[in-house]
């Protein structure tokens, strides 16, 4: 496993390597550099993601954005308004980038790894699983449909993000179950 620093990323390769999903984790420690700039002769930069998974279906170049879900007070209630869906304007524009070099053959997904305070009723998520002591949620959404929903959240830190109905609408649970016909012997609560 790649050395990831933040628990979000850890679990979600973690998630991929119990259901044996082949990927590649991207090295973040490093700046990848273009040969074109906004000046002649001067290097770009583009921001990283996190991983290249290969499924069956599809190929896909993910980032991951770690949330946490609820509060301690009302962890399990959707009406109020923690499912957040927030990124930043270079998230977005680095993604696209990404997938202009990789091709139309994969495609850009947030996957949003949402870290509960406690274990969940069984019917707010499709499917869960635990990595440490936490658990964990994943739903993804298709950099097109992120780009066409976002609304500007802060100008100053230059996020952006999906109003809840809209991302309830255009995100899906992100499964194994989606990716690869295969069923797999890990324990995952469902």
């Amino acid at each position: 496993m790649t050395q990831r620093r933040f628990h979000y990323e850890q679990a979600f390769e973690y998630y991929l390597r119990i259901h044996r999903v082949p990927y590649v984790a991207v090295d973040e420690a490093r700046k990848t550099l273009l040969p074109q700039g906004r000046h002649p002769g001067s290097l770009a930069t583009i921001k990283s993601f996190d991983f290249v998974v290969y499924a069956p279906e599809g190929k896909y170049l993910v980032d991951i954005k770690g949330r946490m879900f609820g509060s301690q007070k009302s962890p399990w209630s959707l009406s109020n308004g923690r499912l957040e869906s927030w990124v930043t304007r270079e998230d977005v524009e680095g993604l696209e980038q990404w997938q202009k070099l990789f091709g139309e053959e994969f495609r850009p997904i947030f996957v949003f790894a949402y870290c509960l305070h406690q274990q969940p009723p069984d019917t707010l998520f499709e499917e869960i699983f635990t990595f440490g002591d936490k658990w964990y949620a994943l739903r993804e959404v298709d950099l097109r449909d992120y780009r066409r929903e976002m609304v500007l959240r802060s100008r100053r830190w230059q996020t952006v993000h999906v109003p809840k109905k809209a991302f309830l609408r255009i995100s899906r649970p992100f499964s194994v179950r989606n990716l690869s016909p295969a069923e797999s012997s890990c324990e995952v609560n469902s």
